[in-house]
């Protein structure tokens, strides 16, 4: 997928986070969005996902060189953040099962307990996770679903050692076939990306 963001700018009462934010990310590409805590990562993140509209600007997606009606656009896009909630009642098989009603897995929820590592935690309802489960958790719900655009925010949040080579191995491995966007302040996060936008660029 293709993203143009185009003049964007974003404001919160009188205080504009960033202004004239221009920036062009190409199919396969890998991003990260840099800048100090409270700098606008998040919220640039999340109106790059259609989570939330730009105060001024325009982003448009495109996938095969066709503009994309703004309707089509939460489909093709994972999103994994530390606020991204799950629904914790459930079980991580049941978790997944429902996940994999609304998009396509890149294997089945055998393989998916399994590159997880969260195998033996199967029958284990959610809420019963330690947060760094939960995050391996949200991390394979977007990872290993069809999304054409991935958005991570501090992807490796509560992850010991163990979680955040896993991460590295998978999200290095989708670099080939997915755009993947990361927004973060860590750089072993992101180290990898081709380009980078610092939001402090474009303060007012």
């Amino acid at each position: 997928m293709q993203i143009h963001l185009q003049k964007i700018g974003k404001r919160f009462n009188k205080q504009w986070i960033f202004r004239n934010l221009e920036f062009t990310i190409n199919d396969k590409d890998s991003v990260a969005i840099t800048g100090t805590n409270g700098s606008g990562k998040s919220t640039l993140l999340k109106i790059i996902g259609s989570y939330i509209d730009p105060t001024v600007g325009t982003v448009e997606y495109r996938l095969d060189n066709v503009v994309l009606s703004f309707e089509k656009v939460p489909a093709k896009i994972g999103f994994c953040a530390p606020y991204v909630r799950l629904i914790e009642e459930l079980t991580l098989l049941e978790h997944l099962r429902f996940h994999f009603k609304f998009k396509r897995s890149l294997y089945s929820i055998d393989d998916i307990c399994e590159r997880s590592g969260l195998r033996d935690a199967v029958n284990k309802p959610v809420l019963e996770f330690s947060s760094g489960m939960k995050q391996r958790l949200k991390l394979a719900l977007t990872l290993f679903s069809e999304n054409e655009l991935i958005l991570l925010d501090e992807p490796t949040a509560n992850m010991d050692e163990s979680g955040i080579a896993w991460y590295l191995d998978e999200v290095k491995d989708l670099l080939k076939n997915r755009t993947i966007i990361i927004a973060s302040n860590q750089r072993y996060e992101y180290e990898f990306v081709k380009s980078e936008i610092n939001v402090l660029d474009f303060k007012s």
